[in-house]
């Protein structure tokens, strides 16, 4: 299993192209008002995350997770 902070470093890849504003990122960087993402931004982030960690984040996890520290310990919790 991966340590959170190789972890938190792969996400933080894969938020790299979608940070436009060149936000610094931790564990308490939201992704609506931070980074102001719009919707199809975070569909099109989900889609990256659910291809680099072979997991499902379903609809309902998606509205729970505000910011990139609950997005880690999602997937921690989905790759079990």
């Amino acid at each position: 299993m991966t340590d959170r902070t190789t972890l938190s470093a792969q996400i933080a890849a894969l938020i790299e192209p979608f940070n436009k504003k060149g936000v610094a990122l931790s564990d308490a960087t939201t992704f609506q008002h931070d980074l102001e993402w719009d919707s199809l931004t975070v569909m099109d982030f989900v889609a990256a995350v659910e291809d680099e960690f072979d997991i499902i984040i379903t609809m309902n996890m998606q509205a729970e997770i505000e910011n990139v520290g609950q997005l880690i310990d999602a997937v921690i919790k989905l790759r079990g």
